[in-house]
């Protein structure tokens, strides 16, 4: 089934062409890249100290292979080899600790091997041992605890991302995704399991499973079957809703938002007609997160529909607006101030979008690089993969060829260690530069204070 055109791979966007105009100035002075990415080490220790000694291999790995410097010597090229060796040989103690006797041994291995993965590309290191580290992962989700299931669940994630989306990906999937969806509708299950059930459904299919139509519906159907359980009912009842199921939904409607992005025009259409009336009137939950990813999701339903029909206009539309206007606005006292902050920016865009079309734009920068978020599409995406990688999700777009697939970089760029440094600005234009943007924010916060003391 093919992705849908935004945000999506071999996508020509702002970020693709920065990088290639980039990439042409800089191609005089690349060089070839030495070293590998995944790393090895000595056995022993608990897994607290695996995992300590993974993130310090990786973190040296990261300098020294991330730029090259010129006039490196054969000592150095020795050091980093065995860095590498060390790494990887802690990283093979963790795999076989995920299959300790101890639930305690295997909750720390999974969290090092989630530090290990999120931190670092170890394309090779996994494409050698994914068949073992698969029935790992399974064994943990069938009969491990909440807690358990909960860090396997999002290792499952991780490794789908390390991966990409070859044949690889999609075997592991298809041996992960039974058990993913098994858990996630389990009403007895931990809330924590399949919350984060729900995360890793969403990324292996969006990542392994995006030409499969099959696996796609399946994954829709059991995330849908979560999130809806709190729609109002036939006669405009709204359920009874369990304490504490909150963050379960909202996992359970990003990831469904996530794969709706992948569906094709004639299925988009019965989705957005379903679903948009509905969510329209969980705009009202108690739950501020919830409420922003509601919201969020209306917006990109929006986009979607505007993309298949220019002139996509939804019949309850004054009725929404008037609910997003009162969410951007709120100034209730019971609801906590971050809260309200949080959720009036968000509302704010949300409305702007609806109304006018207008999208507030988002540079991230990685690097040299840059990745513009520049539609509902891509801050999906975008939010789904920084919530599995966390920090790494920097280093992951500078390297990971899944991700610069995905957002349309290119090939990663390899630079000299006199390209970076002409890339940076000194310390006396960056000064000037802040000094210049804070008289203009004085300047502009001034006038809307004028303008607010008009009103009162």
């Amino acid at each position: 089934m093919p992705r849908s055109k935004k945000g999506k791979r071999g996508v020509s966007s702002k970020g693709s062409l920065r990088q290639e105009v980039l990439q042409l100035q800089l191609s005089g002075k690349s060089t070839p890249r030495s070293g590998r990415n995944g790393v090895k080490g000595e056995a022993g220790g608990s897994d607290d100290d695996l995992a300590s000694d993974v993130l310090s291999h990786y973190s040296s790995a990261s300098e020294s292979a991330s730029v090259i410097e010129e006039g490196t010597g054969g000592g150095d090229v020795v050091d980093e080899q065995t860095a590498q060796e060390e790494t990887e040989d802690k990283l093979k103690q963790c795999i076989d600790n995920v299959m300790d006797k101890s639930a305690k041994v295997r909750v720390s291995a999974l969290e090092s091997l989630r530090q290990a993965f999120s931190s670092r590309l170890l394309l090779d290191f996994l494409l050698e041992r994914r068949l073992t580290l698969s029935d790992c992962l399974e064994r943990c989700l069938r009969k491990g605890g909440g807690e358990e299931q909960a860090a396997a669940a999002l290792v499952c994630s991780l490794l789908c991302v390390q991966l990409g989306g070859g044949p690889e990906g999609e075997e592991g999937f298809k041996v992960l995704r039974p058990i993913l969806s098994t858990i996630l509708i389990d009403d007895f299950a931990s809330l924590s399991a399949r919350q984060s059930c729900a995360r890793a459904l969403g990324m292996c299919c969006y990542v392994s499973a995006a030409e499969d139509a099959e696996d796609l519906l399946k994954s829709l159907g059991h995330l849908e079957s979560v999130f809806s359980s709190v729609y109002p009912r036939a006669e405009g009842v709204m359920p009874a809703v369990k304490a504490g199921t909150a963050p379960l939904h909202t996992a359970a409607l990003q990831a469904w938002a996530l794969l709706i992005t992948l569906c094709p025009a004639s299925h988009l259409n019965t989705l957005i007609n379903h679903h948009l009336p509905r969510l329209q009137v969980c705009l009202d939950s108690a739950d501020v997160n919830f409420r922003i990813a509601v919201g969020e999701t209306i917006a990109l339903l929006y986009e979607l529909g505007r993309d298949i029909d220019r002139d996509f206009e939804y019949e309850d539309s004054d009725c929404l607006c008037d609910a997003l206007k009162s969410l951007a606005t709120d100034g209730n006292k019971h609801r906590a101030k971050n809260d309200r902050r949080k959720q009036r920016s968000i509302f704010r865009e949300v409305l702007q979008y609806i109304e006018t079309e207008d999208f507030s734009e988002e540079k991230i920068r990685f690097g040299v690089e840059a990745l513009y978020i520049d539609c509902w599409v891509r801050r999906r995406i975008y939010d789904a993969i920084k919530e599995v990688l966390e920090s790494g999700v920097r280093h992951h777009l500078q390297w990971n060829p899944l991700l610069r697939d995905i957002f349309g970089l290119g090939a990663p760029l390899i630079l000299d260690a006199s390209s970076v440094k002409a890339s940076k600005i000194s310390r006396t234009e960056r000064h000037l530069f802040n000094s210049a943007a804070f008289k203009a924010r004085t300047k502009l916060r001034n006038k809307v204070r004028d303008k607010r003391a008009d009103v009162m």
